[in-house]
């Protein structure tokens, strides 16, 4: 499982122009699933990104997680996080999950995160997702279960 995580100041994804999620400050998510994962890893994820550190306190350093700093999360579903492009131009996505099993996977994911009593919205599996965010800081990084 890999999730790219960016801190922000506030994020939205929209299907066919309508707004399936957004929020204010906390954190956007990409979440790429593949075939490997298993549901120790969903929950390594999820305990990891509700407790990671990347806020700042008082004195202007990470020393906060989106738990404390009363943030929200936007998560979106992101095959494109297993392409494989060292060879030739087209990347390849065998190593991403197939839909019937990244589907309750992801699902499994944010519902882990609203367990540890966070706000979570989504987009919407498989769709075209237009995605904005305002990067805070910028404040970027990417997670993998199996590192």
């Amino acid at each position: 499982m890999k999730v790219v995580v960016q801190r922000c100041s506030s994020a939205e994804v929209t299907v066919e122009g309508t707004s399936t999620g957004r929020i204010g400050r906390g954190l956007m998510l990409l979440v790429g699933l593949t075939h490997e994962d298993e549901e120790a890893d969903i929950r390594w994820m999820a305990d990891k990104i509700a407790n990671l550190r990347i806020f700042e306190d008082e004195s202007r350093k990470m020393n906060l997680s989106v738990r404390d700093a009363e943030g929200e999360i936007l998560s979106v579903s992101q095959f494109t996080l297993y392409g494989d492009a060292r060879k030739g131009r087209r990347p390849n996505f065998m190593a991403a999950a197939r839909p019937e099993q990244a589907e309750p996977m992801y699902e499994a994911f944010n519902d882990a995160l609203r367990a540890s009593g966070l706000k979570v919205e989504t987009g919407r599996f498989g769709a075209m997702m237009d995605v904005s965010l305002v990067n805070d800081g910028p404040v970027t990084l990417i997670l993998d279960s199996k590192a």
